[in-house]
């Protein structure tokens, strides 16, 4: 990292078909404290007015890159490879950053010389960040510095989300983690922050950053179920844990894992079952004693009588009934 001048970072932005919201992320992107940024946005096939929006806002901070639809991975990787920045931060295109996001992360950063990775503080909404305390929500276990493999393992363990917008990435550590892998569609994010982790000294957690997600989108990635979806978060599922194991085959680990491919099943049931039997086998096989994580009191009590996967099917048929 160069160290004569002030650090450059690069703010990556993936967008497809997001014109609604792609206004107030730039402005977002913009509004950082951090003086010295660039702003990479890839329109990935958009066939809204995502183009128009981001030719009004042109500007020398402002690089945009055209291709043809190939994917939120593949959208992120073209930003990446034409950054130039000492600091990588993405930003969905409908997400959005606080203004003193990058600069808290980069001060922490700043004063160790180990390559760690930050994370920092963030919150769902849907309109606007005034109604995020409408997803208010307990903060995640994973919420604190941590070496790379006990932030894994508690984050597979207890099913916590890595946000995109939330990491800052030194250079050095988004080399290390390697391209984003293109194959994948859901949770491929999921995928490549577990490698990033990996290849950081540690995550280090900056509770004054905040990043804001944007929840309840129709359409959006993170809610599409199709088979080639769920193939995707397996496929996330299986080089995620292989990951971890590779840099620590412990107890803990595995259990860890066989918790991560639990919670696969469960949400892709019954969808997938092929993918879901899969699933079962090879948590089974990390560590038999593992059982499903809880999802309430009262699917716990019909799951007692009737198992998870009919009392999950039951959920659904009255969720569809009073629909």
């Amino acid at each position: 990292m160069r160290t004569d001048v002030t650090p450059l970072v690069s703010i990556l932005i993936p967008c497809h078909n997001a014109a609604h919201w792609l206004a107030a992320t730039l402005a977002s992107a913009r509004a950082q404290t951090w003086p010295h940024r660039e702003i990479i946005l890839v329109d990935d096939g958009s066939t809204d007015d995502s183009r128009a929006v981001a030719s009004a806002h042109a500007g020398p901070d402002l690089t945009v890159i055209h291709q043809s639809n190939a994917g939120a991975a593949a959208a992120r990787q073209r930003a990446l490879a034409a950054a130039r920045g000492d600091y990588i931060q993405y930003l969905d295109a409908d997400d959005l950053l606080h203004p003193g996001k990058i600069s808290r992360q980069i001060a922490r950063l700043a004063a160790s010389g180990d390559n760690p990775i930050a994370a920092a503080r963030w919150v769902r909404f849907s309109r606007s960040p005034d109604d995020a305390a409408a997803f208010a929500a307990p903060a995640e276990p994973n919420w604190h510095d941590a070496t790379p493999a006990d932030y894994l393992v508690e984050t597979f363990a207890t099913g916590g989300m890595m946000h995109p917008a939330a990491w800052l990435l030194p250079r050095a550590v988004a080399e290390r983690a390697g391209p984003w892998n293109t194959a994948l569609s859901l949770d491929d994010d999921g995928e490549y922050f577990t490698r990033a982790v990996l290849a950081s000294a540690g995550v280090l957690f900056c509770d004054a950053a905040l990043a804001h997600y944007r929840s309840n989108l129709a359409g959006s990635l993170s809610g599409r179920r199709s088979p080639a979806a769920w193939k995707s978060a397996f496929e996330v599922c299986r080089l995620s844990t292989s990951a971890l194991l590779a840099h620590e085959d412990s107890p803990r680990a595995r259990h860890a894992c066989a918790l991560y491919w639990l919670r696969f099943a469960f949400a892709a049931h019954p969808a997938v079952p092929v993918l879901v039997n899969e699933a079962v086998a090879r948590a089974q096989a990390l560590d038999p004693r593992a059982t499903m994580p809880p999802v309430g009191p009262s699917f716990q009590k019909i799951s007692a009588l009737i198992g998870w996967r009919a009392a999950k099917r039951l959920r659904g048929w009255i969720a569809r009934a009073s629909a």
